[in-house]
């Protein structure tokens, strides 16, 4: 079990962040690719509260993504356009979808799960596509603008603002999922995971909190929904596909599961690769793609996140282990 619990934050990972922070002066060509990254990242920490702490499987986890998506769009069409109360909208609808179909995906287990979010994930994809009074249909939704993030800081058209948005949601939700990890719900969940029947000893209803995990879960993934359709300012019906299930699952997969980093490098490596190899090769990029993942799975079992925390582990030994020589070499 990856334990979150409270520590000091090593200096190495303000590192990251702060190179992510620095990208529109580094390459400020990508601002783009890294708003595609932040709301990836997001939307794969949402899922990994279910896969890598609840045990939760979900192959229609997009359901929520897309909703939150059209709820954001739908709200700024109708002229609200502020839009931190556009995420809070997509979160609320994810949520309250994921609290009707809690009770019928937490009964079930294994196979069977996996088939009962596939098939929510199905049916609201196909009602989204024939209800286009409301959805658009195949040719989603567009042209709605949106007022400057806090008043402040209007959307431009190369993308500097939205970058600066997603990033900032990103670490809000980064924060969040740190510290719900860390909590006693985070730890109930992953007790669940790991031996459900010594938490039901121990007083749990595990049923309830497996119900309000999974909708924390479908809040974050409402939010990155959102997210995506205000920095865009369109919303497609391929948000709410199987192909954007399947994708985030990859991120998970590459970055592994239950620790931190997981979801945010999985993200970042799956769509460096994406954007490099689509340039490189035009019609065989999947191909590639595809045998990269099969090669990081085979190599790494636990995911690139968990090279991460292997090495991070071993850091302040390697730290205690060269006081101690210095300290010795000075005695003598």
């Amino acid at each position: 079990m990856t334990t979150l619990g409270p520590r000091r934050v090593h200096p190495a990972e303000i590192l990251p962040w702060l190179a992510l922070a620095a990208l529109p002066w580094i390459a400020p060509d990508h601002v783009l690719l890294g708003s595609q990254i932040a709301i990836l990242a997001l939307f794969a920490l949402s899922l990994d509260l279910l896969v890598g702490h609840a045990g939760l499987v979900s192959l229609g986890h997009a359901a929520f993504f897309g909703l939150g998506a059209y709820a954001a769009a739908l709200l700024a069409l109708h002229g609200w356009s502020e839009p931190l109360t556009g995420l809070a909208a997509g979160g609320l609808v994810a949520g309250l979808a994921a609290a009707l179909v809690a009770p019928l995906v937490v009964r079930v287990h294994g196979l069977a799960q996996l088939m009962v979010t596939l098939g929510l994930g199905l049916m609201l994809h196909e009602a989204a596509s024939r209800a286009r009074v409301l959805t658009g249909g195949d040719d989603g939704l567009s042209g709605f603008d949106l007022s400057p993030v806090l008043g402040l800081f209007p959307f431009d058209l190369y993308g500097f603002t939205a970058y600066g948005y997603a990033l900032a949601v990103l670490a809000a939700g980064f924060l969040f999922y740190t510290r719900l990890a860390a909590s006693p719900f985070g730890y109930a969940l992953r007790g669940l995971k790991q031996n459900p029947a010594r938490m039901a000893a121990l007083g749990t209803d595990g049923r309830r909190r497996l119900i309000q995990g999974f909708v924390v879960a479908a809040v974050l993934a409402g939010i990155a929904g959102a997210l995506l359709a205000q920095t865009t300012q369109s919303v497609a019906l391929e948000s709410l596909s199987f192909h954007r299930s399947a994708e985030v699952l990859i991120v998970l997969c590459l970055g592994g599961t239950g620790g931190r980093y997981g979801g945010l490098v999985g993200a970042l490596v799956y769509m460096a690769a994406r954007d490099w190899l689509s340039a490189l090769s035009p019609h065989y990029w999947t191909g590639w793609l595809g045998a990269a993942m099969m090669l990081t799975v085979l190599v790494v079992p636990g995911g690139l996140g968990g090279v991460a925390r292997r090495l991070h582990g071993r850091l302040p030994r390697l730290h205690r282990a060269t006081g101690t020589r210095v300290a010795a070499g000075g005695e003598s």
